[in-house]
C-alpha cells in the first residue's frame, strides 16, 4: 500500500516539495495530499507586484500547480487546516474533512506582523501578502486616484509595496523605524543612496520615525500620526513591516517552538515528532528561521529525500539578494555588514552616476566576504559566486570604473550560478556538454533562471565561455545581425528587398526577413509602406494599415495626440462607430479603438475620420503607437509642467517612426506620475526644473521600469536627446528587440547609452539628429496617401477577412456587369447609378 504524505500549505515551498517528490518517487511510494489555504494554487509570490500590471491571475501561477495529470497527488483548496491530532496521526480542515498521514509537512509559510499601533484596524489599512491583499488595495485606492498612500516599513517588502502603490496611481510615503531603508541588507552610505534615488522616483521617505496613531476620518481618509509630530494625509495604509512564522498549528498541537518563533527542526528539517517535517518560512532549523526562496526550496528538497529514505541535511542558506525596487539594482551578499574579525571595507560611491558599491574582504584583502551594490548590480553575477574565495585582482579595481572584472572562466565549478536552485557552473558546464546549447535549454536542463532570474546573464556567459557561438545572423537568408543590414541600407541606399539579397543575401525570404527589411527601408526614408515591391513585405497588420482582430475584422485607431481630443472629433468617432457598426474601447494608452471593420471598410472609416481631422495613429505598426499623459499644469493643481502641451509636441514629432519593435511614451506633469511615464519606452516627468527623460521602460512578459537618462533638462535638449536615443535604438537593436532587452543587451549598458545620447562619445550626434529631422520633414499620413492613390486603394477589396456576409456592389468593368465587394469610386468601375441600363 502507498504511504500518504500531507502537505499544509500550497505555497511556493509546498509546490516544489511536491515537484521534487514526485520526480524522485519513481515507485510511487508516497499519495500526496496538498490543503491550501488561499483559492489559489501555488503562485509566484516572489514577484506578486507583476500582478498590478495585468491583474491576471494566471500570470503569476507556477507551471504544474494544479497536478492535473498526477493521479498520485490531491490538492484541496480554499479549505484551512484547523487541527493536528499527533496521536492519531490526523489532520482536521475547517470544512470538517480528517485526513491521516504517514507523514506531515508543515509548510504554512508566514504572515505579515501588524505593529500595535492604536487605529490600525481601520479601513483603508491592509497588508500587502496575497494577490487577494492586492485586489484589496487596488479597490481603496481607486476610490481616491492620486492621493497619499503610507507603507509602514522601509524593508525589501515596503519597497515593494510602495511602487504598488505608486502603479495604482498613490503618491507614496514609506515610514521606517530604523535610520535607512533596507537596513538589512544596505549599510549607511548605500541606504543614503537608495533613498535619494527611490526619492527622485516620486516617493517620500521618513526614516528614524515610527507611527503613534492611526486616525479614520469620516469620508474615509486616514491621518498617519509619527512619532515626530508630523502626519501623512492618506487614502490608503499598507503594514510592510515584517514577517513572523505561521506555527500557531504547531503550538497548538505541542510541537517543540524556536525561541523567536518557528517549528523547531533539525537540519533534516524534522520535527520533535518523528512524523512531522517543516520546510520553508516556518521552519527554524536549529532555531532559525530563513525568509527567502532559495533556503525554502532547499529545504523542500531535504524532506523530498528523507521521505525516499535519503539523509540530506540543511547546509545553510545563502541570503544574498539582488533585485530592482522601482527600477533601482540593489543587491546584497555575505558579510555585507563587515561583522567577521579583521574583515576589510573597500567603498566606491560615485553619487553622479548614482552608484554605490562595496566589497567586504579579509584583513589580507585576499579573500572575498561580502558586498553591497545599489544602483548597478551588474556585477553581482560574478562576484557573489566568489564568496570565501581569493579574488583574482585588486579589490578595488573590482569595483571601480572601468576596472577590472571577475569573467566567468575564473570561477571554479563549485560555484553557485543560480542561488534559487542551487546550480553550480559545472553542472551548467555539463548541461553545454549535453547538448545545452542556448539558454531556453539550459533552463529546461539543470533548473537555473527558472526563479527569480537573474543569472540568466552568467547562462549567457557561460555558454560564451564554453565556446558555443551565438548565431547573430536574421535568418536563414541573411547572415548579417538587423543592426549589420541598417548598416548595409544606409551606406549603399539600396531601397528595395530584391537587390538587398541579391547582393547580401541567398535565396528568395522569409516571414522574418521580409518585414525586418520592410522595417529598415522605412526607417531610412519616408517612402510609403505600400509603395511598389515594399508592399509585400508587409505582414497583415501593416499590409492593411489596421490591426487584425481573431474574427477576421480589423480595428482602426485614429492619432488623439497626447490623448488630447475635441468635442468634435469625439462625435465623428461616435458617428463612424455607429454607422459602420463598430465596437468601441478606451485603450490604456488613451485613445479610442474602433473594432469589427472590414477591409473593404477602411478607406471609407478613414476618409470619415480624416476630413475630420485626424491621421492614422499607427496601432498596426512597429512604430510609436501614444504619448500617453496627465493634464499637467494647465488644469492640476500639482502639475508642475505643461505635460500635455509637450506629450503633444513629442507625438506629432515622432509619428509614423519605424523602429526594430513599437514605441510608447509618456509624460507626466509631477512626480506623482499619473500618466505612468517609467513605465514607457520614454518616460518624461516633469521637475520644477525641467524634464526628467527616464528611458527602456516596457510592459509586457517581463514589465520594466524606465531609467534616468538625464535630469532636470529644458525642453529644447529634451527633444535633442530623445531624438539620438531613439535613432541609436533603430540603428543598432535586434528584430523585434524593445527598447528594455536592447538597454541590457548592449555592450557597456545604459552607461554606453547616456554616452552616446548625451555625451556624443561616438561623434554621431549631429548624424543622429539629422535622420531624425529628415523623418520629421518627410512624414506623410499613411492612411491619407491610400486614399489619395488609386493602386493603393484597390488592395483594400477582400473576401478573406469578411466575418459573415459581404455587401455587394454591382460594378461595371470591360467585361461586363458583375457582383463585387468593392470601394465606389475606385477607378476602373462604374457603379449601376452611374450607368446607362
Amino acid at each position: 500500500m502507498n504511504k500518504k504524505a500531507v502537505v499544509i500549505g500550497h505555497g511556493m515551498v509546498g509546490h516544489r516539495f511536491v515537484q521534487v517528490l514526485r520526480e524522485r518517487d519513481a515507485t510511487d511510494q508516497w499519495q500526496v495530499t496538498v490543503l491550501g489555504e488561499e483559492t489559489d494554487a501555488a503562485y509566484d509570490r516572489v514577484a506578486l507586484s507583476s500582478y498590478i500590471d495585468s491583474w491576471n491571475r494566471d500570470t503569476l501561477a507556477l507551471t504544474g500547480n494544479d497536478y492535473a495529470d498526477d493521479p498520485m497527488v490531491t490538492l484541496h483548496l480554499g479549505d484551512r487546516v484547523v487541527g493536528i491530532d499527533r496521536v492519531n496521526q490526523t489532520v482536521t480542515t475547517a470544512a470538517g474533512t480528517v485526513l491521516d498521514y504517514d507523514a506531515l509537512v508543515m509548510a504554512t509559510g508566514s504572515y505579515p506582523f501588524v505593529p500595535p499601533v492604536p487605529g490600525g484596524d481601520a479601513d483603508g489599512c491592509f497588508v500587502y501578502r496575497t494577490m487577494d491583499d492586492l485586489d484589496a488595495i487596488k479597490a481603496a485606492a481607486d476610490k481616491s486616484p492620486g492621493s497619499a498612500g503610507v507603507v509602514i516599513g522601509g524593508g525589501l517588502l515596503g519597497l515593494e509595496a510602495a511602487n504598488a502603490l505608486r502603479l495604482m496611481g498613490l503618491a507614496p510615503h514609506v515610514v521606517e523605524l530604523n535610520p535607512r531603508l533596507m537596513h538589512l541588507q544596505v549599510d549607511e552610505g548605500g541606504g543614503a543612496l537608495l533613498t535619494r534615488l527611490v526619492t527622485d522616483l516620486g516617493l517620500t521617505v521618513h526614516t528614524s520615525v515610527s507611527t503613534q496613531a492611526i486616525e479614520a476620518a469620516e469620508d474615509g481618509s486616514l491621518s498617519v500620526q509619527l512619532s515626530d509630530g508630523s502626519a501623512i494625509d492618506a487614502s490608503v495604509l499598507v503594514f510592510s513591516a515584517g514577517i513572523r512564522p505561521r506555527d500557531e498549528l504547531a503550538r497548538e498541537c505541542g510541537l517543540e517552538l524556536a525561541e523567536r518563533g518557528g517549528i523547531f527542526t533539525d537540519r533534516g528539517c524534522q520535527t520533535s515528532d518523528l512524523h512531522i517535517y517543516a520546510i520553508g518560512e516556518v521552519a527554524a532549523i536549529e532555531g532559525r528561521c530563513y525568509g527567502l526562496v532559495a533556503p525554502g526550496y532547499t529545504t523542500a528538497e531535504i524532506v523530498a529525500d528523507r521521505l525516499l529514505g535519503g539523509d540530506a541535511e540543511f547546509p545553510g542558506a545563502d541570503l544574498s539578494t539582488k533585485l530592482k525596487l522601482l527600477g533601482v539594482d540593489v543587491a546584497s551578499f555575505g558579510d555585507a555588514h563587515a561583522a567577521s574579525d579583521g574583515a576589510l571595507e573597500v567603498v566606491f560611491n560615485d553619487a553622479t552616476k548614482g552608484t554605490y558599491a562595496k566589497l567586504v574582504v579579509s584583513d589580507d584583502a585576499r579573500t572575498l566576504l561580502g558586498g553591497i551594490l545599489v544602483g548597478d548590480a551588474s556585477s553581482y553575477g560574478t562576484l557573489r559566486p566568489m564568496l570565501g574565495r581569493e579574488l583574482p585582482a585588486d579589490p578595488a579595481s573590482l569595483i571601480a570604473p572601468a576596472g577590472a572584472e571577475i569573467g566567468v572562466g575564473a570561477l571554479p565549478d563549485d560555484a553557485q550560478i543560480c542561488s534559487c536552485n542551487a546550480v553550480t557552473k559545472g553542472t551548467i558546464c555539463g548541461a553545454i556538454c549535453d547538448g545545452a546549447t542556448d539558454v531556453p535549454a539550459l533552463k529546461a536542463a539543470t533548473c537555473a533562471g527558472t526563479s527569480c532570474g537573474s543569472c540568466i546573464p552568467m547562462l549567457k556567459q557561460i555558454l560564451a565561455a564554453q565556446g558555443v557561438e551565438q548565431s547573430k545572423a536574421l535568418c536563414e537568408h541573411f547572415m548579417q545581425s538587423r543592426a549589420e543590414l541598417f548598416q548595409v541600407v544606409q551606406v549603399t541606399g539600396i531601397r528595395t528587398f530584391s537587390e538587398l539579397i541579391a547582393k547580401h543575401g541567398t535565396g528568395t525570404g522569409c516571414d522574418i526577413c521580409k518585414p525586418t527589411v520592410a522595417s529598415i527601408l522605412a526607417s531610412t526614408s519616408s517612402d510609403h509602406i505600400l509603395e511598389g515591391e515594399q508592399a509585400a513585405l508587409q505582414d497583415t497588420n501593416d499590409h492593411f494599415l489596421a490591426n487584425m482582430q481573431k474574427n477576421g475584422t480589423y480595428s482602426v485607431v485614429p492619432r488623439l495626440p497626447g490623448g488630447e481630443v475635441t468635442p468634435e472629433k469625439l462625435i465623428v468617432i461616435g458617428e463612424v462607430a455607429q454607422e459602420f457598426g463598430l465596437y468601441t474601447k478606451i485603450t490604456g494608452g488613451q485613445r479610442i479603438d474602433l473594432f469589427g471593420a472590414r477591409v473593404e471598410q477602411l478607406p471609407l472609416i478613414w476618409k470619415r475620420l480624416i476630413d475630420a481631422g485626424m491621421e492614422s495613429g499607427q496601432a498596426y505598426g512597429k512604430s510609436l503607437r501614444t504619448v500617453k499623459s496627465c493634464v499637467g499644469s494647465t488644469w492640476c493643481r500639482y502639475g508642475v509642467q505643461d505635460s500635455v502641451g509637450m506629450a503633444v509636441e513629442l507625438e506629432l514629432r515622432y509619428r509614423g517612426l519605424r523602429s526594430p519593435h513599437k514605441l510608447k511614451m509618456g509624460v507626466s506633469g509631477c512626480a506623482r506620475e499619473c500618466a505612468e511615464a517609467r513605465g514607457k519606452d520614454i518616460g518624461v516627468i516633469a521637475t520644477e526644473n525641467g524634464w526628467n527623460l527616464y528611458v527602456g521602460g516596457n510592459g509586457g512578459a517581463t514589465p520594466v521600469h524606465a531609467k534616468l537618462l538625464a535630469g532636470d533638462l529644458d525642453s529644447e535638449t529634451l527633444i535633442k536627446y530623445i531624438d539620438r536615443y531613439l535613432m541609436f535604438y533603430i540603428r543598432t537593436a535586434d528584430r523585434l528587440q524593445r527598447t528594455a532587452p536592447w538597454q541590457e543587451a548592449i555592450e557597456g549598458g545604459l552607461d554606453h547609452i547616456r554616452a552616446v545620447v548625451c555625451e556624443d562619445s561616438l561623434g554621431i550626434a549631429d548624424e543622429l539628429e539629422a535622420a531624425m529631422a529628415r523623418h520629421v520633414e518627410g512624414y506623410e499620413d499613411e492612411w491619407a496617401a491610400v486614399l489619395a492613390d488609386p493602386d493603393k486603394l484597390r488592395r483594400f477589396v477582400s473576401f478573406v477577412n469578411a466575418p459573415d456576409e459581404l455587401d455587394s456592389t454591382i460594378a461595371f468593368d470591360e467585361s461586363g456587369p458583375r457582383k463585387v465587394p468593392v470601394l465606389l469610386g475606385t477607378p476602373g468601375f462604374r457603379s449601376v447609378t452611374e450607368s446607362a441600363t
